[in-house]
């Protein structure tokens, strides 16, 4: 068998240098490509409670989970509107938020957690979202009845132009 010496010289080592940096600084730029930027930005999801004497424990949107203790980062939103565009809420009431249970820690206590839990209810709806000229994130709003409006704008809630108008305090009806 003949033994075959290849000697890595330098001018070798450039060469696969220059290579490997040609190569690296093409997947950078196609990485940047910004022909589909501005498409879609994350946004905040923020929900707001319009029923009296209940809570809402969680709620999703598009998949995205949140709770009604401020802003949730982040759900995707297109940038501009289009028509047919839908959100998919899904959430989870607590239809006694004032009950009594036991001290906390106890056999009682949990006991008693069990028995209200099983009283939460869920539910989902697909509801549209309305046109918007630039997105600020999603605000759920839930209202009677297993309603609920979503707004994509960047109004804030209370404003002369925010959408959703509807009082804080709603009473639940017997009937739906």
């Amino acid at each position: 068998m003949r033994k075959i010496n290849i000697k890595v010289g330098a001018p070798y080592v450039f060469l696969k240098f220059i290579r490997l940096a040609a190569f690296s600084s093409l997947m950078i730029l196609v990485g940047c490509d910004q022909s589909n930027a501005g498409e879609s930005s994350a946004g905040n999801i923020r929900g707001y409670n319009h029923v009296a004497n209940q809570n809402v424990n969680w709620f999703t949107v598009n998949g995205y989970r949140a709770t009604l203790t401020g802003n949730t980062c982040c759900v995707m939103i297109p940038d501009k509107w289009r028509p047919g565009l839908m959100a998919h809420i899904e959430w989870e009431i607590d239809p006694n938020p004032d009950a009594r249970l036991p001290p906390l820690g106890t056999t009682a206590y949990n006991k008693a957690y069990a028995e209200h839990k099983e009283k939460y209810r869920q539910y989902s709806a697909d509801v549209p979202i309305p046109e918007y000229d630039e997105s600020g994130g999603i605000n759920v709003h839930f209202l009677p009845c297993r309603q609920v409006k979503v707004y994509a704008g960047i109004a804030s809630y209370g404003a002369d132009t925010y959408p959703i108008k509807e009082p804080t305090d709603m009473p639940e009806p017997a009937t739906c």
